[in-house]
């Protein structure tokens, strides 16, 4: 697929100002039935949060159960009840670009992190999200499997992402790396692609998706999780991560500044399963950071870091020990909207 190189076409970065946080709450038809006494709380505190600063879009099974119990700035939040199979807003959310500096939304296949759960109502979503008349925009297939947690923008041209996920062969299996590559370019107007091929975390369903691994905070930023144990599992991929991030290069040909995240001391399930804590899974919101915590000696000192990062704005520690349960954290259960998707006000009633 030819793309041009000066493309009319951008993929925003995620710190760029933001209309909404989508959030698609669990209930007893999803994997959380066992937890949702543990899970709820947690959704309330992320959607209160965030209506501190920006409306949040709530999916949801029953409106009125959720209405319930929400706190927080109630007039930024919104509720659609839509049918779904999981909580994964940033896997089956769709994906903003602008073209021409006017918003249009991709929705992807979603096919369950390569058809490993139920995915049938969750790759629906976006399209009947939309089909409520909430968006004055255009809507577009994406015309491949791609979850949002899989991919990292800089908005200037460059994409990060990781060789194990986005070659899994469940999800495309009818292209290559050079056509998974020639068609985001071509989608997203990026110039180049910066691919991970080390690097994971124990417990995650998603083959390595680069939000729980490495994130840019800005053009020249890219916050990391460094494993220092030797003796932990992930001490060998994540240590030729890094080197693959050392050797990477800005646009302009600089080294990246590298910031590396504390590893948190390892969660495991009532089961002895080790869960996929990372600070790597944090939200940029307008105005905030909201960073996953774990009530692990470690927390402090990510809090700390991501103040060094992001100085000008306020650092929210959420605590998401019960997401980690089913194997995600904080930014995986959210799904960012730019300024320019401006959701109706019908919703906010």
């Amino acid at each position: 697929m030819m793309h041009s190189t000066e493309s009319n076409r951008r993929l925003p970065a995620e710190w760029e100002p933001q209309s909404a946080v989508q959030l698609t709450f669990p209930h007893r038809g999803t994997d959380w039935a066992e937890q949702l006494d543990t899970v709820l709380p947690c959704f309330f505190e992320i959607a209160a949060t965030i209506s501190r600063f920006q409306p949040v879009l709530i999916i949801c099974e029953d409106i009125e159960q959720i209405r319930a119990h929400l706190y927080g700035n109630l007039k930024q939040i919104g509720l659609i009840e839509i049918p779904n199979n999981d909580t994964w807003a940033r896997d089956h959310g769709g994906i903003t670009i602008l073209e021409n500096g006017q918003p249009v939304l991709l929705d992807f296949v979603f096919n369950g992190w390569g058809l490993k759960f139920p995915a049938d109502k969750d790759n629906l979503v976006t399209r009947r999200m939309y089909a409520t008349g909430i968006w004055n925009a255009e809507i577009r297939h994406g015309g491949m499997v791609l979850e949002g947690g899989g991919i990292e923008s800089d908005g200037m041209g460059t994409l990060l992402t990781t060789a194990e996920c986005l070659l899994s062969p469940n999800r495309n299996p009818h292209l290559t790396k050079d056509e998974i590559e020639d068609h985001l370019k071509d989608l997203f107007g990026v110039k180049r692609m910066l691919w991970l091929h080390h690097g994971y975390l124990a417990g995650d369903d998603t083959d390595s998706h680069i939000d729980t691994l490495a994130r840019f905070c800005n053009a020249s930023t890219i916050a990391y999780v460094r494993c220092s144990d030797p003796a932990d599992e992930h001490f060998d991929a994540l240590q030729k991560m890094e080197s693959e991030l050392q050797a990477f290069r800005t646009i302009e040909g600089k080294a990246y500044r590298l910031v590396p995240l504390p590893m948190p001391d390892a969660r495991y399930d009532e089961d002895g399963v080790r869960l996929p804590a990372t600070y790597a899974n944090f939200l940029i919101i307008n105005g905030a950071v909201l960073v996953p915590i774990y009530q692990v000696p470690q927390d402090a000192a990510a809090l700390e870091i991501f103040k060094e990062i992001f100085p000008d704005r306020e650092i929210i520690g959420i605590d998401c020990n019960p997401l980690i349960l089913q194997h995600g954290s904080l930014h995986c259960v959210t799904m960012q909207y730019p300024i320019g998707l401006k959701q109706s006000d019908a919703i906010f009633q």
